[in-house]
């Protein structure tokens, strides 16, 4: 258990403990007001980019002016 000034002092600390599998219980005034739980397997290395290249396609028309009613209707003209 550790109070809310420790958790804070040594976040780093008790992130590398997470990471390791521990749960951190935070006090205030030494009574338990929440529990923080690690994240169950997570992503050592970054997703490569690109992986959902060719899944969807953005239309010519997409990058067309929008109509005056539906920018009016963004700019809450008319309410």
């Amino acid at each position: 258990m550790l109070n809310i000034h420790e958790a804070k002092t040594h976040l780093s600390k008790h992130l590398a403990d997470l990471k390791a599998g521990d749960r951190i219980i935070l006090c205030r005034r030494n009574r338990p007001v929440a529990e923080i739980l690690p994240l169950d397997g997570g992503m050592d290395e970054p997703r490569p980019v690109g992986l959902g290249r060719g899944l969807a396609e953005v239309p010519d028309s997409f990058f067309d002016p929008l109509p005056d009613d539906i920018l009016d209707d963004f700019e809450g003209v008319g309410r």
